[in-house]
């Protein structure tokens, strides 16, 4: 069944997780699966991106991060995968993503982008970024407490938390526009950290799905040379 063969679209609420996936870690997988938990979602669509807009080149081919996120979300029945941008060359930034996502899946579908906490105190340089709240809801990470003076929200992203703050199971009431938070344990993992550690020959075990780290020694991904 692909991401989209939903019935009753109406009555689900689709979590979307994009990103270059390079590779797909541990802190991936624990943030999609606390979004579960914490946010009335039917599923969580992975969106692996292509040319993703924020950064020059991925280090592992669009083939081998599709792999390793097959790898990683196998077996998970509210994880799904939308491979559409893989082969995009052009450069794919968010608020194109989302855009082609309410164009197939209609405006009354409630759609809600889930963020880690730096990327979403990071919203306010993403391209087009107000525009994001007319095409889903977005879910960040919760990180109680921070001031624009110690790393926390922006006036301008302040601002949009002040008028757009919801509970998560409000989520579901509309299509979009919402902000709200939910939990997940600190993880300290990036997946350029992992890379520099897999270059080194350092043990990646504590960080990467077996199956994933399994597939990286397989195929000799990430050697010191590509990177």
């Amino acid at each position: 069944m692909s991401a989209f063969d939903l019935n009753a679209a109406n009555q689900n609420v689709i979590g979307i997780l994009g990103g270059t996936f390079d590779p797909v870690h541990l802190g991936h997988v624990a943030l999609a699966e606390a979004a579960l938990a914490g946010l009335p979602l039917s599923e969580v669509l992975w969106l692996p991106s292509g040319s993703p807009g924020h950064r020059a080149s991925t280090v592992a081919g669009a083939r081998d991060r599709l792999a390793m996120l097959r790898l990683a979300t196998e077996g998970r029945a509210r994880f799904r995968i939308d491979e559409s941008e893989l082969d995009r060359s052009e450069p794919t930034y968010t608020v194109h993503t989302l855009a082609r996502l309410r164009a197939q899946l209609g405006n009354a579908q409630p759609l809600v982008l889930l963020l880690g906490s730096d990327s979403f105190l990071s919203l306010p340089t993403w391209l087009r970024w107000r525009e994001l709240f007319d095409l889903a809801h977005i879910a960040h990470v919760s990180r109680p407490g921070l001031r624009a003076s110690d790393g926390g929200p922006r006036p301008e992203l302040s601002a949009e938390i002040a008028r757009r703050s919801a509970r998560g199971e409000q989520l579901g009431a509309s299509a979009a526009g919402r902000i709200a938070r939910f939990d997940m344990p600190p993880m300290d993992v990036s997946a350029s950290a992992i890379r520099a550690r897999l270059a080194a020959g350092q043990d990646t075990r504590h960080l990467l799905p077996a199956a994933v780290l399994a597939y990286i020694q397989s195929q000799h991904l990430y050697l010191k040379e590509t990177l």
